[in-house]
């Protein structure tokens, strides 16, 4: 490593070790770090009017898994792989045949995703469907998806639905709530003792006057309803304008019913733009509750960190190791909070001196120490880079071209 490198790693571990930063922890925290992306980030997804197909898009889950691999093996934390049933598993052969693929590229499959939003049947809802027939449909495939995660080694069932209605008195309430509440308890039971359900919301789209799951709360009390192995889903992107996203993480790990993530940004709504790109200090906020929670920890279940993101115009691996890699570092500026100072400034009301101590951490510029943590990994000191100089990229191109059927939003 060239000296300027060194030097700059020196300056920055001596600055932290000032402020009592343990630095050979927060090291060994970032390559404890592990992060799912989804096979669906891999394929051609669209926006809400169509589909623009990239050359070298990934169609099979088998190429996906290949996808995913590059960008594990140039990050050295993304060794899950979320699997969309109905998108990436359409017969019992990909089932067979998955785990074996993930394990000799050295992945392991992560969240499994039941999809009970595009058929047909429930365009006036899944869960909460008027017509039995309809709600018993959608359990159905979810329970088929518990046997397909069983199969797939899944210990994360990943639930979000469409369900709601787009005019006032289009459907009651509360009874669209107690067929919610019933079809979730069934699958709930049907889940094995390894595996946990999260179940995420959104307040508005597709349905444009309710939606079932609208909020945290709503998610919450269904939660409570399952048990212990029910937990919330938060979706960045799952929010209107001006919520204070940190403070439903912190009240989620307060009441350890926080479950796990679905990482990405947004402008306007749900965007699915990259972590980060529009609000990066909100999303450092955000994990500077996350890392209190693992520095302190009071019970709360595994937190699954997860990508949810479709590239449109980015090229779909360069993203997600843009993405990974803004996840590491945000990370690593929360784990380098001086929190004592922190706790000082909150006992005395010093409001100018609590804020500032978190504007430090952020503003801190933590690349010398993430060089010397992939350095020691055994991964690119720039991710981004090495990939891009790798050739894989004009390789799949090349070789795959434009097709259709990859499975993913908008198809």
């Amino acid at each position: 490593m060239p000296s300027h490198n060194s030097d700059a790693y020196q300056i920055l571990a001596d600055r932290l070790a000032a402020r009592g930063i343990d630095v050979a922890d927060v090291e060994a925290r970032l390559k404890r770090q592990e992060i799912e992306t989804p096979s669906w980030g891999y394929a051609d997804s669209g926006t809400r009017f169509g589909v623009f197909p990239q050359a070298g898009a990934a169609v099979t889950i088998f190429e996906k898994i290949e996808d995913a691999v590059q960008v594990h093996r140039h990050t050295g934390i993304a060794p899950l792989v979320a699997t969309h049933v109905l998108w990436d598993l359409p017969d019992a052969a990909a089932v067979r045949d998955v785990p074996a693929c993930a394990k000799e590229h050295g992945v392991r499959i992560g969240s499994i995703n039941p999809n009970v939003f595009q058929d047909r049947e429930y365009w006036f809802g899944s869960i909460t469907n008027r017509d039995p027939a309809v709600r018993r449909k959608a359990v159905q495939h979810m329970l088929d998806s518990i046997e397909i995660g069983k199969a797939l080694g899944s210990t994360v069932l990943s639930l979000w639905f469409a369900d709601g209605t787009d005019y006032p008195g289009q459907a009651d309430f509360r009874q669209r709530k107690a067929w919610m509440e019933e079809s979730l308890r069934e699958v709930y039971a049907a889940m094995p003792p390894q595996m946990r359900m999260l179940v995420e919301y959104k307040p508005f789209e597709p349905g444009l006057y309710h939606t079932d799951l609208a909020d945290w709360g709503m998610s919450c009390l269904v939660c409570r309803k399952c048990g212990e192995r029910a937990q919330v889903l938060v979706d960045l992107g799952h929010h209107l304008p001006g919520t204070n996203i940190e403070h439903i993480v912190a009240a989620l790990l307060d009441e350890r019913l926080l479950g796990g993530f679905h990482f990405n940004n947004r402008k306007y709504a749900d965007d699915d733009l990259m972590v980060g790109s529009v609000n990066p200090y909100e999303f450092f906020l955000i994990y500077h509750e996350l890392v209190k929670e693992e520095l302190e920890p009071r019970g709360n279940p595994p937190i699954a960190f997860m990508v949810d993101q479709g590239f449109n115009t980015k090229k779909k691996i360069s993203g997600m190791i843009q993405t990974v890699c803004m996840i590491q570092a945000t990370y690593a500026k929360a784990l380098i909070v001086d929190r004592k100072a922190l706790a000082d400034a909150q006992a005395e009301n010093d409001v100018v001196a609590a804020e500032q101590t978190l504007l430090e951490a952020f503003q801190t510029d933590g690349e010398p120490l993430l060089r010397k943590v992939r350095r020691e990994m055994g991964v690119p000191e720039d991710p981004l880079r090495a990939y891009l100089a790798s050739g894989y990229q004009e390789r799949i191109e090349r070789e795959r071209g434009i097709r259709t059927g990859a499975g993913g939003l908008g198809q």
